[in-house]
This record gives structure tokens, sequence and C-alpha cells, in this order.
């Protein structure tokens, strides 16, 4: 086949053809640029050029010069210390060589400071008579500096000459942007005064930098002004109240609700230094008077549910009725049986909606700030993934901590929030019997649950107070109790002027009755549960405390903690209440301090299902039943041996009445109770009738025994 060639030894060729003929590329003359030639510079740049040069050698020798004469007198100085040394030795041979050695170190550091002080007078000295003779020679039509015969001891500073020369070297720098042909410069001087120009050369319109000098000055005014106010405050040493005649005045015109304000500040910076700050003759129940009234002005509230506050928050009243003005942002809770937070709150942002989680308190929690789309009508919502809900409803269910496969009550549960949170913690395990009285109210829970996918609660209809007769022997039990409403005052502004103290005294009465009956409802022997959970939307103590502490005197329950993390502590002593001292252990939530609606939650453990007292009331009602028997009974043998002694016949139907007295007498009990054999206990009630018709039979047989 012939010689194969081994691949390994080919020679590389040269260029191809085309490479072979192609020569290298040539320039017109024009475009040629020699990198040996340097830029031509005009006549006005090679003299700035030249000036910045001699001054920077003229800089740089004085420098030199100051550095020399600083070493010349440090050499003098050392010789003339040296010198004295020897003297002080001749004449002090009795001091020690340390106490010396110290002394002489010593003065050379104060020589040395002095040194440098003089050095330094030395060198602005010689720079300002340089600066002057560099006047005089760079042009005589202007002079600069001093120039009369006492120049030698007016000497500029050594500030002013630098001022001098900055200015100097700016007048040529913007000379050079003005040529254009400057810009290749790498002189250390120009590189800092290029970035001045730049931050001083804005792009801003004249009406722009006017508007702004103008916002600066209005500023300015506004902050001195408060400053002139609160320092006028400060100094006033009493404010007075107003007369009555001013008050009457105020009522005949329209409120200043300027006014108002600024009296509501002046009150309350009084009774924080009542005694430093009052008027003589004032006591502070009128300075509480007056603050009530303007308040009560101010936010549209009645005396009465003021006086309340006012009560509750004496340094923060101001606060807590700003905070109720404004609106709680909504909140969400995710559905955990249908899907999850993240994937939840991805969702939702997806169709335009502005939210976060609500705290690290809640996993299950969104603040929604801001939506495109309408939350009660999104897919998400109408599949069951999430339900709008206050983020102050979520603490009771989390105080109870339901547990799989428990028996759960909610006594007042509509419209179902807590209902399908506790299903949704126990995994659609269990049974929740989710009840209220109302049954328009009844209807809302029923969609909830079934909207949410909820397959383990039972929904009635009864009144609460009367649940235990009809069912009880629950592990856990929740009363949501209908309440006044004063922690919610942002969504129901009606709470302002509609209570009073009837209003909160029929709510605080109901929350009682409702309350026994939960605990009665609860099974203490449960090996998981026990517990009760009370929680109100009112911050009322009348509504909170003080039926917690009527519960406890009542029935066999304790106080437990609530397992949540923040919120405010119970009052154990509240004016003239003094509370159970466990009652820190339940937790109060404000609108101003938590940004949630304001809600009262407690957690009591059942230890004994006997009712305190029940045992005893039993036997004293069957003590007045026997008395009310015996009584009974001595007064109708009293009554037979009246008719014996008159000489009537006797009856002819007391045969069967014979032997019962003589069984009477042994077993000393009447005749009476031995008609109603049947009946095991004698009720006090049904005694009239027996009498009214046992006589009326007498009436009847004594006709008969007469024929």
């Amino acid at each position: 086949m012939g010689r194969k060639r081994d691949p390994t030894q080919v020679v590389k060729s040269g260029p191809g053809k085309k490479a072979k003929k192609q020569q290298p590329p040539t320039f017109p003359g024009l475009l040629t640029e020699d990198k040996t030639e340097t830029k031509k510079l005009s006549s006005r740049q090679k003299k700035r050029l030249k000036n910045r040069e001699e001054k920077r050698q003229k800089f740089l020798s004085m420098k030199k010069e100051k550095e020399e004469s600083y070493q010349k007198l440090k050499a003098m100085k050392k010789s003339k210390q040296v010198e004295e040394s020897k003297e002080n030795k001749s004449n002090n041979n009795n001091r020690k060589r340390k106490i010396s050695k110290q002394e002489s170190s010593e003065e050379e550091e104060d020589e040395d400071d002095e040194l440098e002080d003089e050095s330094e007078e030395d060198g602005i000295n010689e720079e300002a008579e340089s600066s002057d003779e560099e006047e005089v020679e760079s042009s005589d039509e202007d002079p600069q500096g001093y120039t009369d015969d006492n120049k030698l001891w007016l000497k500029p500073s050594k500030r002013k000459m630098d001022e001098d020369v900055s200015e100097s070297e700016e007048e040529d720098e913007n000379d050079s942007d003005d040529d254009g042909d400057d810009d290749n410069m790498d002189d250390e001087f120009d590189s800092d005064e290029d970035e001045e120009d730049e931050d001083e050369n804005e792009d801003m319109l004249p009406i722009e930098k006017a508007a702004k000098k103008l916002n600066k000055k209005q500023e300015k005014d506004r902050k001195l002004a408060e400053a002139e106010l609160q320092t006028n405050i400060s100094e006033m040493e009493k404010y007075t109240l107003p007369s009555g005649q001013e008050i009457e005045k105020e009522s005949q015109q329209p409120p200043d609700l300027q006014l108002i304000l600024q009296r509501i500040k002046e009150v309350q910076h009084v009774l924080g230094d009542f005694k430093g700050r009052r008027e003589p003759d004032r006591t502070r129940q009128d300075y509480l008077d007056q603050l009530i009234k303007d308040l009560c002005a101010y936010y549209s509230y009645n005396e009465f549910l003021m006086e309340k506050l006012v009560q509750l928050f004496p340094h923060e009243i101001s606060e807590f009725l700003e905070a109720n003005e404004v609106q709680r942002p909504v909140t969400i809770r995710t559905n955990t049986l249908k899907t999850r937070r993240r994937d939840l709150a991805q969702a939702l942002i997806n169709r335009g909606v502005n939210l976060d989680p609500i705290g690290k308190w809640s996993k299950v929690g969104l603040v929604v700030y801001d939506s495109q789309v309408p939350l009660g009508a999104t897919p998400e919502y109408l599949a069951g993934h999430y339900i709008i809900q206050g983020g102050s409803s979520f603490l009771p269910v989390m105080a109870l901590a339901p547990q799989e496969n428990e028996r759960i009550l909610d006594m007042s549960s509509a419209p179902g929030g807590k209902t399908t949170h506790i299903a949704s913690l126990m995994k659609n395990t269990g049974v929740i019997f989710a009840n209220d009285a109302n049954k328009d109210r009844a209807k809302a829970i029923v969609g909830n649950v079934h909207r949410m996918g909820i397959t383990n609660t039972v929904i009635c209809n009864y009144d609460g107070r009367k649940f235990p007769s009809v069912m009880h022997g629950f592990d856990r039990v929740l009363l949501d109790a209908p309440c006044s409403g004063t922690g919610v005052i942002a969504k129901d502004t009606e709470v302002k002027m509609n209570k009073d103290e009837k209003d909160i005294q029929r709510c605080s009465h109901l929350q009682r009755e409702l309350l026994l009956a939960a605990i009665d409802c609860c099974d203490a022997k449960s090996s998981t549960g026990g517990y009760i959970v009370y929680s109100t939307c009112s911050i009322l103590v009348d509504e909170n405390e003080s039926v917690i502490e009527y519960a406890l005197n009542k029935r066999n329950v304790k106080l437990v903690p609530t397992g949540l993390d923040f919120g405010k502590e119970g009052y154990v002593n509240f004016e003239r209440h003094r509370f159970h001292p466990n009652m820190k252990l339940t937790r109060r939530f404000y609108p101003h301090t938590h940004n949630l609606d304001g809600f009262f939650v407690a957690k009591l453990k059942k230890f004994s299902n006997k009712i305190p007292g029940a045992e005893e009331k039993t036997r004293v009602a069957t003590e007045m039943a026997d008395s009310v028997n015996v009584a009974e009974d001595v007064k109708k043998e009293v009554a037979v041996k009246g008719e014996n002694q008159s000489g009537e016949e006797p009856v002819k139907d007391n045969k069967d009445t014979a032997p019962g007295k003589k069984d009477n007498k042994k077993k000393g009990s009447s005749k009476w109770n031995k008609k109603d054999t049947a009946k095991k206990t004698f009720k006090p009630g049904k005694f009239k009738k027996f009498k009214n018709n046992d006589g009326k039979s007498k009436q009847k047989k004594k006709p008969k025994s007469k024929n």
C-alpha cells in the first residue's frame, strides 16, 4: 500500500498564500502618534505649571530648613544642659544620683517641649517671610499681604497663608477647567481640588436651591418654637385651673380642640409632680375632674367610662385613647389542616397582598398591610386556607393548649374562629362541642367549620349557664365570655357613649354564672386536662379579676400559668380591691403597648369535682323539711283530740286509722306520713296541697257519719 506517514513528525507549514501576500497596514501621517513627543501646552498652562513647581520647591526647601534649625536648637540646648548639670553636681555633692537623674530627665522633657514650640514659631515666621518675598517679586501691580513698613512683625498667621494658597490653587484649577486641556495632569494638589469641585457643582436648579433653603429655614423656626414652648412650660411653676366663669364661656361657645389639648397636657404635667406644681387652694380631685371633662370633650367618651379608664391608666391615658382612635392591623390565621403559612404567604403575595408574620409568638398568624384584592373573596379564602381573625383571639386557644383525642367544650364559640383553631391544633381528632346561646350566630359556626374542613365538631345551641345539666365531663373548657367591649373600642366606637354602670354590672353577673357553669362542665379527674380558660375582650377589673376571684371562692380551682410569653400581669391590688396573690399569673393585653385589641386571659385548673358548701346546703334543707313535717303532725293530733272531746261520733272510716296510730306510736311518726309511703322524701312545698285535700275529705265523710 505504500509508506505510512508518522503524524508525530509532521512539519508545520507556514502561513497560507493569502497571508503571505498581505502586507502590514499603513496609516496616514496625521493619525500617527509619537509616544516620545509630549503634549504641547499653551502659554497660560505653562505659566501655571511653572508657578506650581516653584511653590512646591519652596515649600520643600522651607521644610528642610525647619528641620535643620530644630536640630541645631536641640543640640545647643543639650550642650547647655550638660554644662548646667556639671555645675549642679559640683555644688550639690550630698544629693543622691537617682534624684539628680530624675530631675535632669524632667528638665530635658520640658526643654524639648520648649524647643518644639520655638521651632514651630520660627517655622511660621520663615514661612511668612518667604510668602511676603514671593508676593513682592511676583507682581508689582497687584501687591498681596501687608505692604507697610511694619510688615516684619505684622505677619499673617499660618492658617491665613494656607487659605490664600488654596484660593490661588482653586482659581488655577477653574481656569484649567475652562480651557479643557488640563485633564491629564496628575499633580497631588489637583486631585483633591477636583473632588471638591465635583461636590460643589451638583446638578440643582435655582428654584430647587431656593426651596431647599426655605425648608431649612422653616424647620429651624419650628424647632425654635417648640424649644420656646417647652421652656415656657418648664419655667411655669404653677398652672392655674380655669374658673367657673371661663368654663361657662367655653360651654356657650363651640369647643376649641387645641385649647383643650393644651390644657390636658398641662394638667397631666401638674399631676406628674402634684406636690410641687399644684395651686395651694386646689386638691388632686379638682385636677382629676378637669382632666376627665377635657378628655371626654376631646375624645367623645362618657364620664363613667372615662373615670374607669383613668383609674386603669393614670399615666398612660393619652396613649391608650390615641391607640383607640387608630384601627388595629388586619390579621389572618393559617389553616394548618390544608396548607402551610409559607405557601399561603407566597400565594397571597402573588395576588398583590403586602403581608408579614404577626410575630415570634405565633406560627400561623399573618399581618396584612395592604391588599389589591378583597381578603374575603380570594380562592384561598374560599378553599379554607385561612380565616380573618384578630391577633388577640389567638391567645385563649394558645393558653388552652388542646391535645389530640380530647373532649373539649367551647361554651360561646360564635363565629367559630377559636373553634377552628382548636380543631387545627387537634388535627381533626377527638371531639369539640361548639355551643352558642344565639341561634342566628350559630349559623356562622356552621359555615366556617365546613369551609375550613373541620370534621370533629358538634355544634349546639344551649344557654351556657344550663349546659352542665345537658353534658359534663370535658377535658378542657374554653369560655370567651360576652363582655362590655372596652378593649375593642377601635372596632365599635359606640362603646364610648353607650356603656354605663348597669351594663358593667349586668355583664359581670352573667360572666360569673357562665364561669361557674364552665367549671362544673370540666372533669377534674381527666388524665390530660382539667383546665378552664377564661377570656374577655374587656380591660375593666370588674369583668376580669373580680370574676376570677369569685370563681376561686366558689369552686375547687386554682390559677396556673397561661404559657404566654408576653403581656402584662393581672392586678393583685387595685384601688380598694385585694385579689388572690396568684392573680399575677393572668395576662392583660393593651392596644397602645402590644398593638392588639384589649384582652384578658386566665387559666384555671380544677382539682376536685365537689362543690364547696353543697353538702351543707342539702343537710340544712333536709333538716328544715323534717322540722316542718313534725310541726304539722302535732297540729293534726291536737285537732283530732279536740274533736273527740266535743262529743262528736267517731268517723266510720277510722278503722284503718286505728292501727295506724299504734304504728305511729311505735315508730315515732305521724299518720299523715303513712299515706305517702310511695314518696321517699317529704317536700315542704307540697304540704299545703296535702292539707287541703285532707280537709275536703273530712268534710265529705262527716255527713255520712251523721246519716
